[in-house]
């Protein structure tokens, strides 16, 4: 059996005999005429009127019976077979295509269609020619998940030989499309923010670093676009929202990856309360309009995005899962009680935070259908206002579907006054260690000063979406390259 590198010095001496012949083995343009899905829709017809066609692709298989070949190639949009025949292409060209072309070259072949007595849609070649050359073999067996660290640093091979990938990807740009499409339907505008920021904040996360040389800057990747969205709101814009990229230096696992991509917007005068209506209003426009349906299955559950969704309490499900009351624990007595369920905490972290990393081990696991968590203790999220009847909660709500945080959303804090005092109690946990506390950004807080209208904000992490709608269960199923160690 040949070696990969045997298997690719005698492709280069095919490619030099190519040359040699004076064609191009990578011409710049190709005369398709259809791409084959087209001619599969319409095969009866064009068959009945003769019509020549030229198609493209990659050659998946090659069978030779005497003065027969057949091959299977494929486009992007279908499969179909060619049949080559010497009286048609002649004994030269035959002979020329048996010895130069292989399995994984990119063909043009011209020719008519027909079906052969096994009644399969062919194309009988009466031209052909090289597209693009390959010099490494396509894997003959491609394992699946018994490969899957090879599948996701060779993506490219993973969309080859598993159709079901593919449309997986199909199925997240319909998603997004449609995330748009509903935005815009309410009024919503697309803007862009900065991707590198003086500052980072918006979130509790470690940011990653850079530096800009031609001003001598230290810059750092945003872990949100927040900060920047509201300066938009106090700018004038009452519905704004961006789909972009954001950077957070955390752990790798099923739920995280370090770049993902992040659905933000913001609406002036509307409360967290308006964005759970739009939030299950946005849900039933993507299932209905990509999927056809209002349930899916997620890990072995059916999920039922029948409305309304489930409201529970943040300190409620705290009481259930773990019997503990939020209001009648200091920090101390809150971090011995994660001690006690083994539960790491950041160092530094305040009593809200450990309260959330509790929840977050414990009980959010265990909610399937949709449901929106309300109300965190006040500390947990800095941005976020208070509740008018009851300052220690905040006016806020997390959506948790199969386990999963799907969206953080609330009403904004707008009190330049108090949001200044929250994040300078932010810097403190910063620099007691905390590597993920909000930092006080002075250029907002001075926009702020300038007065932004009340306001509520969502934020909605797309590849969970995606994972959660597409049954897959790890966000690298929904990221076309994710971030990988190297081999």
């Amino acid at each position: 059996m040949s070696t990969i590198q045997e298997i690719k010095k005698n492709r280069k001496k095919k490619l030099k005999a190519i040359q040699s012949a004076g064609l191009l083995a990578y011409p710049q343009e190709t005369k398709r005429t259809h791409p084959i899905n087209s001619v599969l829709k319409n095969f009866p017809s064009l068959v009945k009127n003769k019509t020549e066609v030229v198609l493209v692709g990659r050659i998946r298989s090659i069978r030779t019976h005497g003065g027969l070949t057949f091959l299977h190639f494929e486009d992007g949009t279908g499969k179909i077979q060619a049949l080559f025949t010497k009286d048609k292409i002649g004994f030269k060209g035959y002979k020329f295509f048996l010895d130069n072309f292989d399995i994984g070259d990119f063909i043009e072949i011209r020719g008519v269609l027909f079906k052969t007595k096994k009644d399969e849609n062919t194309i009988a070649a009466v031209d052909f020619k090289m597209l693009a050359k390959s010099l490494l073999p396509l894997p003959e067996k491609w394992h699946g998940l018994k490969d899957i660290e090879e599948r996701y640093r060779k993506r490219y091979l993973d969309l080859i030989f598993n159709p079901e990938v593919k449309e997986r990807f199909e199925t997240r740009s319909k998603i997004i499309k449609e995330i748009r499409n509903f935005l815009e339907k309410e009024g919503f505008l697309e803007v862009e923010t900065p991707i590198l920021q003086l500052l980072y904040g918006g979130a509790k996360a470690k940011p990653f670093k850079t530096h800009l040389n031609a001003l001598n800057l230290d810059l750092y990747l945003r872990i949100s676009p927040e900060l920047y969205l509201k300066r938009l709101l106090v700018g004038g814009f009452e519905k704004i929202y961006e789909i972009g990229k954001c950077f957070r230096n955390e752990g790798v696992d099923k739920y995280h990856n370090p770049d993902f991509t992040m659905l933000e917007f913001y609406w002036a005068y509307a409360s967290y309360k308006d964005l759970m209506k739009l939030n299950e209003n946005v849900f039933r426009a993507i299932l209905k309009r990509v999927f056809g349906k209002v349930k899916i299955s997620y890990g072995g559950d059916t999920i039922d995005f029948k409305i309304p969704w489930q409201r529970i309490e943040f300190s409620d499900l705290l009481l259930k899962g773990v019997q503990v009351k939020y209001e009648d624990l200091n920090r101390n007595a809150l971090l011995k009680k994660a001690k006690e369920l083994e539960i790491e905490i950041p160092e530094g972290a305040d009593k809200a935070v450990i309260a959330d990393e509790i929840y977050k081990k414990i009980c959010r696991p265990q909610i399937i259908q949709p449901t929106f968590v309300l109300h965190h203790p006040l500390g947990f999220q800095p941005l976020a206002k208070q509740l008018a009847k009851n300052p220690q909660k905040l006016a806020n709500f997390q959506l948790i579907i199969g386990g999963m945080e799907i969206v953080n959303a609330f009403s904004e804090l707008n009190d330049s006054i108090e949001q200044r005092r929250r994040l300078k109690e932010h810097e403190k946990l910063f620099k007691q260690g905390f590597e993920e506390a909000q930092r006080s950004d002075e250029e907002f807080l001075e926009a702020l000063e300038y007065g932004m209208p009340p306001a509520a904000g969502f934020g909605m992490g797309i590849d969970r979406l995606v994972a959660l709608l597409t049954n897959s269960h790890s966000l690298r199923e929904v990221i076309l390259f994710p971030t990988m160690r190297p081999k």
